[in-house]
C-alpha cells in the first residue's frame, strides 16, 4: 500500500516533519517522565498537527494512514516520549484494524472516528484484571455486565490501563450475567458514572502512561454500547486474519526502537562532547567507543529492516504470519534494550545520572519486555511450528 500521505502537505510525514515532532515532545519529556502524569501538552500538540485521526478512513474524515505511516508516526512520538507513544498507539489500532470495530454500531463508531479526526476521542482497551492477568493467556474475566432495563452495568477492577486519566472512552472487556456468558467490548465514556480511579502506576518507566487501576460500580452504559459480544469460543482468531496481530507486534517494536534511538542520539553526542583531559580529544575518536557506537547502528539497522518489511507486506495485503510478527517484537525489542545497555557500558556513572536522558531511556526500554504477547509466548509458538506440533 502506497503512503496515503506523501502527496497531501497538511499531512506530511517528511523526515524534516518527523524530526520537528521528535524534538518537540522531547523538549518536555525528563519532565514528563518526573511529574508521572498524563501528557495532555503532547496530546494537545499532536491534536494541533492533525495527527490523533491519522487512521480514521477518509469517509469519515481522516487520513486513512496504512500501517507503514502510522509506524513513521509512532516512532517519531516515541524518540520524543514514549509514553505518548504508546497511548496514541491504541487509537491508531481501533480504526485501522477492521477486526476490532466491523461489529460495532456503525452510528456509535463514527462517532468516535470524527472525535478522533478532531483531535480528541482517545480509546484504550482495558482488560488486564488482578486476579485473570492478561486474558492473553486464557480464561473469564471476572469484570461482569449486568443487562438492566436501559442497558449495562458494569462492575469490576481493570489494572494496568495505559492511558487512564486522559483515555475519552474505555473498551472495556467484560463477560455478562447472562446464563450463558458472553465475552466481549463494553464501550464506556471515561465521563460515565461510578467510575474510581486509583492512582496506583508507581512503575520503573514509561510512568506518563499512567496505567492505573480502574475501577467500575454498577456503571451504567447504553445498550448497543455492548459493542461485540461473543461467546467465549468464538474469540478464537480468524484463519489468515493478522490485522490487530500485526498492529500489535509492530507498533510495540516500533515505540521501543523509538526510545533506543533516543538514547543513540544522546550517547553520540556526548561521546563527541566528551574530552578527558589526560586524552585531549573527544571520546569518539577512540576505536572501542566507535566499535561499540558501530554495533548499535547495527541493532538499530536490522529493527528498521525487520518493522519496514513486515509493516509493507502488511499494508500490501501479503501474507505473513502470527509467528512472523511476533518474531519480529522478540527480536526488536531485544535489539533496542541491547543498544541502549551498550550506551550505558560506555558512559558508566554519567549513564546513570537522573540528569541525563539516558537513564530514562534505559528505564523505559525495558518496560518493552511486559507487553503481550512475552518472549515465552512468542518462542513456544515458534519453536512448535517448527517442530510441527
Amino acid at each position: 500500500m502506497a503512503s496515503v500521505l506523501a502527496a497531501d502537505p497538511e499531512t506530511d510525514l517528511s523526515p524534516e516533519r518527523l524530526d520537528r515532532i521528535t524534538a518537540t515532545l522531547a523538549e518536555s519529556a525528563g519532565a514528563v517522565d518526573r511529574a508521572a502524569e498524563f501528557p495532555r501538552d503532547n496530546f494537545a500538540f499532536l491534536a494541533r498537527e492533525g495527527l490523533i485521526g491519522l487512521t480514521v478512513s477518509r469517509a469519515l474524515g481522516g487520513v486513512g494512514a496504512g500501517l507503514g505511516d502510522a509506524l513513521k508516526v509512532l516512532g517519531a512520538v516515541a524518540k520524543g516520549e514514549p509514553s505518548t507513544a504508546l497511548i496514541l498507539f491504541m487509537t491508531y489500532a481501533y480504526h485501522a484494524a477492521p477486526t476490532k470495530t466491523r461489529a460495532w454500531p456503525a452510528g456509535l463508531y463514527e462517532r468516535l472516528a470524527r472525535e478522533a479526526v478532531a483531535g480528541r476521542g482517545l480509546i484504550g482497551g482495558l482488560r488486564v484484571e488482578p486476579e485473570l492477568g492478561t486474558p492473553v493467556r486464557g480464561g473469564l474475566p471476572k469484570t461482569v455486565a449486568r443487562r438492566t432495563d436501559e442497558g449495562w452495568a458494569i462492575t469490576g477492577e481493570k489494572i494496568y490501563s495505559t492511558g487512564s486519566t486522559g483515555l475519552d472512552w474505555f473498551a472495556v472487556w467484560a463477560k455478562t450475567d447472562e446464563e450463558t456468558p458472553r465475552v466481549g467490548n463494553f464501550l464506556v465514556p471515561a465521563d460515565s458514572l461510578n467510575i474510581t480511579i486509583e492512582p496506583v502506576w508507581d512503575h520503573l518507566g514509561m510512568r506518563a502512561t499512567v496505567s492505573h487501576e480502574v475501577r467500575f460500580a454498577d456503571t451504567p452504559v447504553p445498550l448497543a454500547h455492548g459493542v461485540d459480544l461473543r461467546r467465549p469460543e468464538d474469540w478464537a482468531p480468524i484463519p489468515g486474519d493478522i490485522s490487530q496481530g500485526a498492529w500489535n507486534a509492530l507498533s510495540i517494536s516500533t515505540i521501543y526502537d523509538g526510545v533506543a534511538r533516543a538514547a543513540r542520539d544522546w550517547l553520540v553526542r556526548y561521546l563527541n562532547d566528551r574530552v578527558p583531559s589526560n586524552l585531549g580529544a573527544s571520546l569518539a575518536t577512540l576505536p572501542r567507543f566507535q566499535e561499540k557506537v558501530g554495533e548499535i547502528e547495527g541493532l538499530l539497522q536490522v529493527n528498521r529492516t525487520l518493522i519496514e518489511n513486515a509493516a509493507a507486506r502488511v499494508d500490501a495485503g501479503e501474507a505473513i504470519s502470527a509467528n512472523e510478527l511476533t518474531i519480529v517484537k522478540w527480536a526488536a525489542t531485544g535489539n533496542a534494550i541491547r543498544a541502549v545497555e551498550i550506551g550505558l557500558e560506555l558512559t558508566g556513572n554519567p549513564g546513570l545520572t537522573r540528569n541525563n536522558p539516558l537513564e530514562r531511556h534505559y528505564r523505559d526500554v525495558l518496560c518493552s519486555r511486559i507487553h503481550s504477547p512475552q518472549n515465552d509466548t512468542i518462542l513456544t509458538s515458534a519453536g512448535r511450528s517448527a517442530l510441527a506440533l
